[in-house]
């Protein structure tokens, strides 16, 4: 869906909450929270009192990566410079990757894909040749193979940066992109871009949760190349849900106690091991179960949601396709109401912005009771 509602530029955060005055925390943001149509406003520290006993915040321990790397596209001497995005790794080895063109300023711009068999010349003597688009017709992110003896988390490590958009004033160290529940992965995955629904969240914030009854459950999805101007669906990510998470999400529902999934990637891989596959239209809405793979589940108002009740989550550009998975928790009326206030209460939008809660309304009880 789209909302008709402008988001004025002044609107997006382009530094980190800890930027914007002394003595400010990752935690001083502004929470919206929806009930239904109804709107209320709050700042993020006050979470703790807006969830109850029994509850259960499901977050995304994936680790950011520093994904974006310069390079040349072409032979030597010279070639175009380029900033390769790296997305995601495939089962046969090779990475989904988005080629951008760089602006003076150190973000970057779209630039059309391809063509196939073009190599790109990365830092360290590394090439990575591009084979095909990842979506046949598609154009911008593409398949590509880089030298079997290159270790890519290593030379993410060694030679990139996190990725950055227009929007953002400068450059920010990976440590800003990687939230208090990252966990690194024993292969070197992780996201291409931050899970940015908890990057809010302290050690303080989590200790304060646990004191008041509500449970914290990690999964993992590690994160692609947004489609920051295309406002595409996401492709398929691979995710693990644990034994353990699953337990107390099932036991959650049962004692009637709300799932709040703490992001968009949370939800993705929630709903896609309640149905037993990560493959879309799987059908089904038994217990969730312990499951790892690859997921190409779309949540949309026509499939609905079958595990969660909450969702906490920024504030998404007008256009963007995270708005249907956020109208089949809530509903169209509210994330119109939502969206509204946020534009005449001035929230701040993307990754460093503000943030939204949706909530159940009050009295209602979650579908699965």
């Amino acid at each position: 869906m789209a909302l008709a509602v402008r988001v004025p530029a002044e609107l997006s955060a382009r530094v980190p909450a800890e930027q914007r005055g002394p003595g400010r925390g990752r935690d001083d943001v502004r929470l919206l929270v929806s009930r239904g149509a109804a709107v209320s406003h709050h700042s993020f520290g006050e979470l703790p009192a807006l969830l109850r006993a029994g509850d259960v915040l499901v977050v995304n321990t994936s680790t950011t990566l520093a994904a974006a790397v310069d390079g040349r596209l072409g032979p030597e001497p010279g070639g175009e410079p380029v900033v390769v995005h790296f997305s995601t790794r495939g089962d046969d080895g090779r990475w989904a990757v988005e080629l951008r063109a760089p602006e003076p300023t150190g973000s970057t711009r779209p630039r059309g894909g391809g063509p196939a068999g073009a190599v790109v010349r990365l830092p360290g003597g590394a090439r990575l040749v591009l084979a095909e688009p990842l979506v046949p017709g598609g154009g911008r992110l593409w398949w590509a193979r880089v030298g079997v003896d290159v270790d890519v988390p290593g030379l993410l490590e060694r030679y990139g940066r996190p990725i950055r958009y227009g929007y953002t004033d400068r450059d920010q160290p990976l440590s800003a992109y990687r939230t208090v529940f990252a966990r690194p992965s024993p292969d070197g995955s992780g996201s291409a871009e931050m899970p940015s629904a908890g990057r809010p969240f302290t050690a303080r914030l989590v200790a304060e949760l646990g004191g008041r009854g509500v449970r914290i459950a990690p999964l993992c999805l590690h994160t692609g190349v947004a489609s920051a101007e295309a406002h595409e669906p996401p492709y398929p990510e691979r995710f693990e849900v644990p034994a353990a998470t699953a337990a107390l999400v099932n036991a959650a529902r049962a004692g009637g106690g709300r799932v709040v999934a703490v992001g968009t990637t949370v939800v993705r891989a929630l709903e896609s091991a309640a149905t037993g596959s990560g493959r879309a239209g799987a059908g089904g809405g038994g217990p969730v179960r312990a499951a790892r793979g690859w997921t190409d589940l779309v949540v949309t108002p026509a499939r609905g949601v079958r595990v969660v009740d909450g969702l906490l989550t920024g504030l998404h550009e007008p256009e963007a396709s995270h708005l249907l998975m956020l109208e089949a928790v809530a509903g169209r009326p509210a994330l119109r109401s939502a969206y509204a206030a946020a534009v005449r209460e001035r929230y701040l939008w993307h990754e460093f912005g503000d943030l939204h809660l949706l909530l159940p309304e009050e009295g209602s009880h979650p579908a699965h009771c």
